[in-house]
């Protein structure tokens, strides 16, 4: 029997994620990843609220492209963040599992929130 394919890119988050943890001790001048863990918290969580900010703006503008472009800028910034933590896509995902079937609405509020 055939092995299933993977669908294209089902191993891109863990991927990109080594490459972002691998370059985070690169040269600043050289290394987009570098100079954003050089400027610390501050900028990532700045940059993922311009990215934010640009995927809203595309979404109400209903240009496909534009989300999908806009959406990608900002799941590589929060991957960022996560390496910065010493986190991985698979902690996102476990997350997003333990949730998996819950409302919404209960969900928040077993958090405190």
């Amino acid at each position: 029997m055939a092995e299933a394919k993977k669908p294209a890119g089902s191993d891109v988050l863990a991927r990109l994620a080594k490459v972002i943890a691998a370059r985070r001790n690169a040269d600043p001048e050289s290394s987009y990843v570098a100079s954003l863990f050089a400027k610390g918290d501050d900028a990532i969580a700045k940059k993922i609220g311009e990215e934010a900010t640009e995927t809203v703006m595309a979404a109400k503008d209903k240009d496909p492209r534009r989300i999908t472009a806009e959406v990608a800028d900002l799941w590589f910034h929060c991957l960022v963040l996560l390496v910065r933590h010493g986190l991985s896509p698979a902690d996102v995902t476990a997350e997003l599992a333990r949730r998996e079937g819950l409302s919404g609405h209960a969900e928040k509020a077993a958090r405190g929130r």
